[in-house]
């Protein structure tokens, strides 16, 4: 995602394995769908890079030093290109929890509503 106009991913790593099975999806990802999304990003670099041996994932490094890997074991290959597109999407900041669901600027004198009251 662009965030002030700059994109957020820098580089994009895909492993995969060339003999195993659970590779299948990303190798066609390669054979077929890489190239295009290469040319529709040219801001993104993107490297292939063989560990044999192992599951196939993705690792997206981020402007802000942070990173994401994503397993992509038995995906088919348009599988693959939505987990692709959803790291370049992303703006590689750490999940925050909210601290509370209802948030509220007159909270209730006689406390939440909850399901389990018994009258």
């Amino acid at each position: 995602m662009a965030w002030k106009g700059i994109w957020q991913l820098k580089k994009l790593v895909v492993s995969y394995c060339d003999w195993g099975g659970s590779s299948r999806g990303i190798r066609a990802f390669i054979e077929s769908n890489l190239p295009a999304f290469k040319d529709s990003n040219p801001q993104l670099e993107v490297i292939t890079e063989l560990s044999r041996g192992q599951h196939p994932c993705l690792k997206a490094f981020y402007k802000n030093k942070n990173e994401r890997v994503v397993c992509v074991k038995n995906l088919a290959s348009e599988d693959v290109l939505l987990h692709a597109t959803r790291l370049r999407n992303a703006l590689g900041r750490k999940v925050k929890k909210l601290p509370t669901r209802h948030v509220t600027k007159h909270p209730s004198v006689q406390g939440t509503w909850t399901t389990d009251v018994r009258f």
